[in-house]
Protein backbone atom coordinates (compact mmCIF):
# COMPACT_ATOMS: atom_id res chain seq x y z
CA UNK A 1 0.00 0.00 0.00
CA UNK A 2 2.60 2.71 -1.16
CA UNK A 3 2.57 5.47 -3.01
CA UNK A 4 5.43 6.97 -4.45
CA UNK A 5 4.89 10.24 -6.01
CA UNK A 6 7.73 11.02 -8.29
CA UNK A 7 9.68 14.07 -10.07
CA UNK A 8 11.51 12.25 -12.72
CA UNK A 9 13.17 15.46 -13.56
CA UNK A 10 13.50 16.75 -17.56
CA UNK A 11 12.54 13.66 -18.99
CA UNK A 12 16.19 12.24 -19.43
CA UNK A 13 17.93 8.80 -17.90
CA UNK A 14 20.78 11.16 -16.71
CA UNK A 15 18.64 14.15 -15.19
CA UNK A 16 16.91 11.56 -12.53
CA UNK A 17 18.12 11.30 -9.41
CA UNK A 18 19.02 7.79 -8.00
CA UNK A 19 15.93 8.32 -5.30
CA UNK A 20 13.21 8.61 -8.57
CA UNK A 21 15.11 5.75 -10.55
CA UNK A 22 14.65 3.81 -7.57
CA UNK A 23 11.16 4.39 -6.50
CA UNK A 24 10.09 4.19 -9.84
CA UNK A 25 11.56 0.34 -10.17
CA UNK A 26 10.49 -0.75 -6.84
CA UNK A 27 6.91 0.25 -8.59
CA UNK A 28 4.22 -2.61 -10.31
CA UNK A 29 2.19 0.41 -11.88
CA UNK A 30 3.31 4.04 -13.05
CA UNK A 31 0.59 6.51 -13.18
CA UNK A 32 0.98 9.89 -15.21
CA UNK A 33 0.27 12.29 -17.58
CA UNK A 34 0.49 10.61 -21.11
CA UNK A 35 3.45 12.86 -22.17
CA UNK A 36 5.55 12.53 -19.21
CA UNK A 37 4.53 9.01 -19.36
CA UNK A 38 6.10 8.43 -22.87
CA UNK A 39 9.49 10.67 -21.90
CA UNK A 40 10.60 7.41 -19.34
CA UNK A 41 8.64 4.88 -20.83
CA UNK A 42 11.90 3.57 -22.74
CA UNK A 43 13.57 3.65 -19.44
CA UNK A 44 11.24 1.28 -17.57
CA UNK A 45 9.95 -0.99 -20.61
CA UNK A 46 8.98 -3.67 -18.07
CA UNK A 47 6.09 -1.68 -15.91
CA UNK A 48 2.59 -1.35 -16.34
CA UNK A 49 1.39 2.49 -16.75
CA UNK A 50 -1.85 4.53 -16.43
CA UNK A 51 -1.63 7.14 -18.70
CA UNK A 52 -4.60 10.16 -18.65
CA UNK A 53 -4.59 13.49 -20.80
CA UNK A 54 -4.26 17.35 -20.12
CA UNK A 55 -6.81 18.68 -17.39
CA UNK A 56 -7.16 15.15 -15.78
CA UNK A 57 -5.36 15.56 -13.01
CA UNK A 58 -7.85 14.44 -10.34
CA UNK A 59 -8.36 11.26 -12.86
CA UNK A 60 -4.66 10.34 -12.10
CA UNK A 61 -3.86 10.84 -8.66
CA UNK A 62 -7.39 9.29 -7.85
CA UNK A 63 -6.38 5.96 -9.50
CA UNK A 64 -3.18 6.11 -8.22
CA UNK A 65 -3.93 6.36 -4.60
CA UNK A 66 -7.12 3.75 -5.66
CA UNK A 67 -4.47 1.07 -6.42
CA UNK A 68 -1.98 1.62 -3.95
CA UNK A 69 -5.00 1.35 -1.48
CA UNK A 70 -5.32 -2.08 -3.46
CA UNK A 71 -2.46 -3.14 -2.07
CA UNK A 72 -0.21 -2.23 -5.16
CA UNK A 73 3.21 -0.26 -5.13
CA UNK A 74 2.51 2.75 -7.19
CA UNK A 75 4.55 5.62 -8.60
CA UNK A 76 2.81 8.72 -9.41
CA UNK A 77 5.25 10.77 -12.00
CA UNK A 78 5.21 14.27 -12.49
CA UNK A 79 7.79 16.27 -14.34
CA UNK A 80 10.47 18.29 -12.59
CA UNK A 81 9.70 18.19 -9.29
CA UNK A 82 6.48 16.82 -7.64
CA UNK A 83 6.01 19.08 -5.06
CA UNK A 84 6.50 21.75 -7.75
CA UNK A 85 3.58 22.29 -10.03
CA UNK A 86 3.51 19.01 -9.29
CA UNK A 87 0.58 16.15 -7.91
CA UNK A 88 1.90 15.79 -4.70
CA UNK A 89 -0.61 17.98 -3.13
CA UNK A 90 -3.46 17.17 -4.33
CA UNK A 91 -2.29 13.50 -3.18
CA UNK A 92 -2.39 14.77 0.16
CA UNK A 93 -5.64 16.78 -0.07
CA UNK A 94 -7.40 13.36 -1.38
CA UNK A 95 -5.59 10.85 0.73
CA UNK A 96 -8.09 10.86 3.96
CA UNK A 97 -10.37 9.23 1.32
CA UNK A 98 -8.02 6.11 0.59
CA UNK A 99 -6.83 4.74 4.01
CA UNK A 100 -3.27 2.46 5.08
CA UNK A 101 -1.61 4.06 1.93
CA UNK A 102 1.97 4.91 2.70
CA UNK A 103 2.92 8.58 0.79
CA UNK A 104 6.76 9.04 0.10
CA UNK A 105 7.47 12.52 -2.21
CA UNK A 106 10.34 11.65 -3.96
CA UNK A 107 11.85 15.41 -5.15
CA UNK A 108 12.81 16.13 -8.43
CA UNK A 109 15.11 18.61 -10.98
CA UNK A 110 12.32 21.32 -11.51
CA UNK A 111 12.77 22.85 -14.36
CA UNK A 112 14.19 26.95 -12.60
CA UNK A 113 17.47 24.42 -11.57
CA UNK A 114 18.23 22.16 -14.63
CA UNK A 115 17.36 24.94 -17.57
CA UNK A 116 19.37 27.68 -14.96
CA UNK A 117 22.17 25.17 -15.35
CA UNK A 118 21.70 25.06 -19.27
CA UNK A 119 21.93 29.43 -19.17
CA UNK A 120 24.39 29.60 -17.01
CA UNK A 121 24.33 30.61 -13.47
CA UNK A 122 21.07 33.13 -13.09
CA UNK A 123 19.66 31.82 -10.24
CA UNK A 124 22.83 32.52 -7.43
CA UNK A 125 20.65 35.12 -5.84
CA UNK A 126 17.02 35.63 -4.78
CA UNK A 127 14.40 34.40 -7.04
CA UNK A 128 10.86 34.06 -7.63
CA UNK A 129 9.01 31.15 -9.79
CA UNK A 130 5.74 32.30 -11.25
CA UNK A 131 3.61 30.14 -13.65
CA UNK A 132 1.84 31.58 -16.45
CA UNK A 133 -1.11 29.08 -16.48
CA UNK A 134 -4.41 30.95 -15.76
CA UNK A 135 -5.81 27.14 -16.22
CA UNK A 136 -5.69 27.33 -12.08
CA UNK A 137 -4.88 30.79 -11.23
CA UNK A 138 -6.81 33.83 -12.08
CA UNK A 139 -4.27 36.26 -14.96
CA UNK A 140 -5.10 39.01 -12.07
CA UNK A 141 -3.51 37.30 -9.33
CA UNK A 142 -0.49 36.37 -12.22
CA UNK A 143 -0.02 39.64 -13.30
CA UNK A 144 0.06 40.74 -9.30
CA UNK A 145 2.79 39.13 -8.46
CA UNK A 146 4.41 39.62 -11.81
CA UNK A 147 4.60 42.96 -10.64
CA UNK A 148 5.38 42.78 -7.51
CA UNK A 149 8.31 40.17 -8.16
CA UNK A 150 9.37 43.21 -10.88
CA UNK A 151 9.49 45.60 -8.20
CA UNK A 152 11.56 43.52 -5.64
CA UNK A 153 14.55 42.94 -8.31
CA UNK A 154 14.61 39.68 -7.83
CA UNK A 155 15.59 36.79 -10.67
CA UNK A 156 12.23 35.38 -12.56
CA UNK A 157 11.51 32.08 -13.04
CA UNK A 158 8.35 31.41 -15.99
CA UNK A 159 6.86 28.35 -16.01
CA UNK A 160 4.36 27.69 -19.22
CA UNK A 161 4.89 30.68 -20.99
CA UNK A 162 2.98 29.99 -23.65
CA UNK A 163 0.38 27.66 -25.14
CA UNK A 164 -2.14 27.71 -28.39
CA UNK A 165 -4.60 29.48 -26.07
CA UNK A 166 -2.00 31.65 -24.69
CA UNK A 167 0.17 32.40 -27.67
CA UNK A 168 0.77 36.01 -26.78
CA UNK A 169 1.30 35.61 -22.92
CA UNK A 170 5.05 36.02 -22.73
CA UNK A 171 4.53 39.36 -24.60
CA UNK A 172 2.18 40.55 -22.70
CA UNK A 173 4.53 39.84 -19.45
CA UNK A 174 7.74 41.17 -20.68
CA UNK A 175 5.05 44.64 -21.40
CA UNK A 176 4.35 44.55 -18.09
CA UNK A 177 7.86 43.89 -16.78
CA UNK A 178 9.17 46.78 -19.47
CA UNK A 179 7.23 49.50 -16.40
CA UNK A 180 9.84 48.16 -14.03
CA UNK A 181 12.64 47.01 -15.57
CA UNK A 182 15.37 48.32 -18.64
CA UNK A 183 14.82 46.87 -21.60
CA UNK A 184 18.41 45.67 -21.70
CA UNK A 185 17.78 43.85 -18.63
CA UNK A 186 19.35 40.27 -19.40
CA UNK A 187 16.94 37.68 -19.95
CA UNK A 188 17.16 33.85 -21.07
CA UNK A 189 15.16 31.19 -22.04
CA UNK A 190 15.66 27.22 -22.37
CA UNK A 191 13.51 24.66 -24.38
CA UNK A 192 13.17 21.05 -24.22
CA UNK A 193 15.86 20.63 -21.27
CA UNK A 194 17.68 17.20 -21.00
CA UNK A 195 16.04 15.85 -24.70
CA UNK A 196 15.68 16.09 -28.27
CA UNK A 197 15.51 19.77 -29.89
CA UNK A 198 17.13 21.37 -26.66
CA UNK A 199 17.71 24.94 -27.05
CA UNK A 200 18.38 27.92 -25.42
CA UNK A 201 19.72 31.63 -25.83
CA UNK A 202 20.11 34.88 -23.85
CA UNK A 203 18.61 37.96 -24.32
CA UNK A 204 17.64 41.69 -23.37
CA UNK A 205 14.21 41.92 -21.65
CA UNK A 206 13.07 43.99 -24.76
CA UNK A 207 13.92 40.93 -27.50
CA UNK A 208 12.57 38.46 -25.21
CA UNK A 209 9.19 40.02 -25.86
CA UNK A 210 9.08 38.49 -29.27
CA UNK A 211 10.84 35.35 -28.62
CA UNK A 212 9.24 31.51 -29.80
CA UNK A 213 8.23 29.88 -26.73
CA UNK A 214 6.13 26.61 -25.60
CA UNK A 215 5.25 24.60 -22.90
CA UNK A 216 8.25 23.17 -22.86
CA UNK A 217 10.25 26.24 -22.37
CA UNK A 218 11.22 28.20 -19.16
CA UNK A 219 12.04 31.72 -19.30
CA UNK A 220 14.47 33.68 -16.62
CA UNK A 221 14.08 37.70 -16.30
CA UNK A 222 17.51 38.79 -14.52
CA UNK A 223 17.52 41.38 -11.91
CA UNK A 224 19.42 44.23 -11.89
CA UNK A 225 22.98 42.15 -11.69
CA UNK A 226 22.65 39.86 -13.85
CA UNK A 227 25.19 39.93 -16.38
CA UNK A 228 25.71 38.14 -20.10
CA UNK A 229 29.21 36.37 -19.38
CA UNK A 230 30.46 35.14 -22.47
CA UNK A 231 26.91 34.10 -24.04
CA UNK A 232 26.09 32.81 -20.11
CA UNK A 233 23.49 34.64 -17.93
CA UNK A 234 24.92 35.24 -14.57
CA UNK A 235 23.86 36.62 -11.85
CA UNK A 236 26.64 37.68 -9.26
CA UNK A 237 25.77 36.50 -5.95
CA UNK A 238 27.92 40.19 -4.37
CA UNK A 239 31.58 38.68 -4.35
CA UNK A 240 34.30 41.36 -4.54
CA UNK A 241 35.69 40.14 -7.62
Amino acid sequence: MKLYIVGFGCGSYEGMTLGAKLAIERSDLIVGYTVYAGLIKQYFLDKEYFCTGMRQELDRVEAALEQAAGGRTVSLICSGDSGVYGMAGLAYQLSPMYTGVDIEVVPGVTAALSGGALLGAPLTADFAVISLSDLLTPWEKIEKRLRLAAQSDMVISLYNPSSRKRADYLRRVCLILLEYLPGDTVCGYARNIGRNGEEYAVMPLCKLKDASVDMFTTVFIGNSQTKNIGGKMVTPRGYNV
